[in-house]
């Protein structure tokens, strides 16, 4: 089955966005994916909600936004009305992860749950049923251009199991150092959801490169 793929405009051309989110909706791609860093839960700043908004007016594509924030909790229903059609947040980051899932659902935003790479799957077991994403990062998150965690295989099939043993319908996102030496297997793994960043926008020809990965299953 071909992968859904997120190009994330966290490694596009910010002073020519508008052009960057326009060949994003020209190609095959499924969705946007918008990292969102606040410099305290990871070591970076992105960007903030005037960003999205600007990205929303010029998208065809539904808006795949990862909060990589603390208390995540108190800006969901800004990010909804900022464009957001996914809501991901960090387990690691949400003591009352349970509360925060619900209300990203009734804002209306499909509701995802993200792993930092020291997280078990097993943390997931009372939530899985409740969430429509589970983000795997495959690189430390803070940072673009990080190489890919090998271990990544292994948690997309605990995770993949855990999935199937209880019912649950969420899809499994991969999330840094994604490229066409990893895709397949990932894939073949598991993985629904291939979120790819620097391997697209540093590509010559970034549409060539997300058609590819659409059609690596």
């Amino acid at each position: 089955m071909n992968p859904l793929i997120a190009p994330s405009v966290l490694a596009a051309d910010f002073a020519n966005l508008q052009r960057e989110v326009e060949m994003i909706n020209e190609s095959e791609s499924d969705f946007i994916h918008v990292d969102i860093m606040d410099g305290v839960f990871v070591p970076n700043i992105s960007m903030g909600l005037p960003v999205v908004e600007a990205i929303n007016r010029h998208a065809k594509k539904p808006l795949d936004v990862h909060l990589m924030i603390v208390t995540p909790e108190r800006y969901l229903s800004d990010f909804k009305k900022a464009g957001a059609a996914h809501i991901t947040v960090h387990l690691e980051a949400c003591p009352h992860l349970h509360r925060t899932v619900q209300t990203i659902k009734d804002l209306g935003c499909r509701a995802g749950v993200a792993l930092n790479p020291h997280s078990p799957v097993s943390q997931l077991e009372d939530i899985i049923r409740e969430v429509d994403i589970v983000l795997l990062m495959s690189v430390n998150p803070g940072f673009g251009g990080q190489s890919f965690i090998e271990n990544t295989y292994a948690k997309v099939q605990k995770l993949k199991k855990l999935i199937v043993e209880t019912g649950s319908h969420a899809k499994i996102e991969i999330d840094g150092g994604v490229s066409m030496e990893n895709a397949k297997k990932l894939v073949d793994t598991g993985a629904t959801i291939l979120v790819a960043g620097n391997f697209v926008f540093s590509s010559k020809n970034p549409q060539e490169t997300i058609k590819k990965l659409k059609n690596i299953g």
